[in-house]
């Protein structure tokens, strides 16, 4: 039997957690939860059930992690473009033997209850060693539009749903089978591969030329260009027949937006005043916030973002208006 990996994405730039994530510095790497980083709380909470660790990363802030990996015994598979999860995963599998089980997650979740983690994390294992394509779902909280569902019955899953309104969200949280997804996957490398090439063949062709073009672990950016950028959902789990996936009740969240990032500071005792409004990031000048409510206050050395928290996904539209520009503060 192969080895269980630990393959770990890390390519995301954290666009909608602007001026405090930036292409140097995404959110994966900043130390804000109890002084660690999202990545640090990755590798810790997976090292128990994994023997090794694969990170798949932008070439752009792969020298972010290298301090948490040396003493773990790890590769780098470097990315020069980014090309969405599905070649990630798949430069991740070809780097591995083809019975070895790949454990992967990205970077920039954050995930409390170890107990019940380990406890679907070894669930999902064992349906790899099956053949099946895992995913995990999160028991939902409550009707949330920022993430996408899994519709299953048991272990079956019966449809993936994007990101849905407020009204649908609240539809799937009342029918009871609709679970979050998580983002987080369980297979078997030549498992992942074996649908990748039966589904998406163009994704597997150009992700294997340049993952065996590279250099030092360095994928080649000519070759990396053509592969086409798809996430692994879309490639493959929306339309493989082997998929599985484990209602998970770990407390999880993507902390994609600063609505995430404001509610898990606040269950930690970060300060706000009487009307919910709070300050966030460098600069610590006395602030006041004056007829506002639930407002998010953002400094960094360059920028300052002023918000209400209702706004929290539409600070993307931010970052890509200054990346259209090509402004130094992203």
């Amino acid at each position: 039997m192969g080895k269980t990996i630990n393959v770990i994405l890390s390519g995301g730039v954290g666009s909608r957690l602007w001026p405090l994530s930036r292409k140097s510095k995404p959110k994966q790497y900043l130390p804000i939860f109890n002084e660690k980083s999202l990545f640090e709380l990755t590798i810790e909470r997976n090292k128990s059930v994994c023997e090794h660790v694969v990170l798949v990363g932008s070439v752009q802030n792969i020298d972010l992690a290298k301090e948490n990996l040396k003493v773990l015994s790890h590769d780098i598979i470097v990315e020069t473009v980014p090309r969405n999860t599905a070649a990630a995963i798949a430069f991740a599998a070809l780097s591995r033997d083809p019975d070895d089980i790949l454990i992967v997650t990205p970077s920039d979740h954050l995930i409390e209850g170890e107990e019940q983690y380990l406890q679907a994390i070894k669930r999902g294992i064992e349906f790899a060693k099956d053949g099946s394509l895992v995913t995990f779902g999160i028991n939902p909280a409550r009707p949330e539009t920022g993430y996408g569902y899994i519709e299953s019955e048991g272990n079956d899953v019966l449809s993936f749903r994007e990101k849905p309104n407020y009204e649908t969200a609240k539809d799937f949280l009342k029918s009871g089978n609709f679970l979050w997804n998580s983002g987080i996957f369980c297979f078997k490398a030549s498992t992942y591969l074996q649908e990748l090439e039966r589904f998406d063949p163009k994704v597997y062709t150009a992700s294997k030329c340049a993952f065996e073009a590279a250099k030092e672990g360095v994928l080649d950016e000519e070759l990396s260009r053509k592969i086409p950028s798809k996430s692994v959902d879309y490639a493959i789990m929306e339309r493989s027949d082997s998929i599985k996936v484990v209602p998970s009740f770990f407390h999880w969240s993507d902390m994609g937006s600063f609505d995430s990032l404001y509610d898990y500071l606040i269950s930690k005792g970060h300060p706000k005043d009487e009307s919910g409004n709070i300050v966030i990031g460098e600069n610590h000048r006395h602030t006041v916030f004056l007829g506002l409510q639930n407002c998010v206050v953002v400094n960094t050395a360059d920028a300052v973002l002023v918000m209400n928290k209702a706004s929290a996904q539409d600070v993307k539209h931010i970052y890509e208006l200054l990346e259209k520009e090509n402004s130094p503060l992203i």
